[in-house]
């Protein structure tokens, strides 16, 4: 299970008012990914939806339970949430952050199980930190930090997976491993995964269905095909795009150009495939 939805969703930051009456339905064992251009609303609605924020109206349901009324171990026993700009307490190691993960499965005094290390151990081989397991996060590079943060919210064993912009920090090698990593484990293990991502091209190609906002409003929302389209993304980021489709992959790839010129400036050029 892990049917995540909003109903008349409201958002302010004091008298602001960020999102107003918002609706969406996250589809289940789907890998859906959230575009929109900076201050649009994308993380705070993410940070509401995991319960990070309060919403102001509305509510978010998760299995059809309003969020608010679910006890924090049971909500996170189902639901893990990987903020834009974590922090650690200073002398961490990587193996003792990871762990942390598995706090919402313990009992009692929190002592770690042999299941408790098996996944541990799993989380931090996948996202390729074996060899720093013991080496304190304040000794990593950003990258690296990345990969320990994203290790910690797998090691959390959820249905769902919430990732404010998962590739923050990563070279492109590392963009596509932990996207790639993310897809495997929608495929083989049917989670369902919610990711906002700043590089169009991403995340139209690892998704199963898009959400494209603006000032705290759906624009537009469907498959990659319905929403990577010239008239949404001039909507959204006042960007005039060019379409072609990924012989590859058949997902639709963003060639764009800035608007303001009166020369067509391109920006983003064809990504790299992998």
């Amino acid at each position: 299970m892990g049917k995540l939805e909003t109903k008349d969703l409201g958002i302010s930051y004091g008298e602001i008012e960020i999102v107003k009456q918002l609706n969406i339905t996250i589809p289940e064992g789907q890998v859906t990914t959230i575009i929109g251009p900076n201050g649009c609303g994308k993380s705070t609605i993410l940070k509401t939806m995991s319960r990070l924020l309060k919403a102001k109206d509305g509510a978010v349901y998760l299995d059809g339970k309003a969020i608010h009324q679910t006890p924090t171990k049971e909500l996170a026993q189902k639901m893990a949430i990987l903020p834009q700009t974590p922090e650690a307490p200073n002398g961490l190691t990587v193996y003792e952050l990871v762990s942390y993960g598995r706090f919402p499965h313990q009992k009692g005094f929190g002592k770690l199980k042999a299941e408790d290390r098996r996944v541990i151990e799993w989380a931090i081989d996948v996202t390729g930190m074996n060899e720093f397991a013991d080496r304190t996060i304040d000794a990593l590079s950003g990258g690296q930090r990345q990969r320990v943060w994203i290790a910690m919210a797998l090691a959390q064993e959820t249905d769902l997976l919430l990732l404010d912009e998962p590739t923050t920090y990563l070279d492109l090698a590392h963009q596509l491993e932990v996207l790639q990593l993310l897809e495997r484990l929608n495929k083989i293990e049917g989670r369902t995964i919610v990711m906002v991502i700043h590089d169009l091209n991403h995340a139209a190609r690892f998704a199963h269905y898009m959400i494209a906002l603006n000032k705290g409003t759906v624009i537009k929302e469907g498959t990659a095909n319905e929403v990577m389209t010239s008239d949404v993304l001039r909507k959204v980021f006042q960007i005039d795009a060019e379409i072609v489709t990924d012989p590859r992959t058949n997902k639709p790839v963003c060639l764009t150009y800035d608007l303001s010129h009166e020369q067509e400036d391109v920006r983003l050029a064809t990504p790299v495939l992998a």
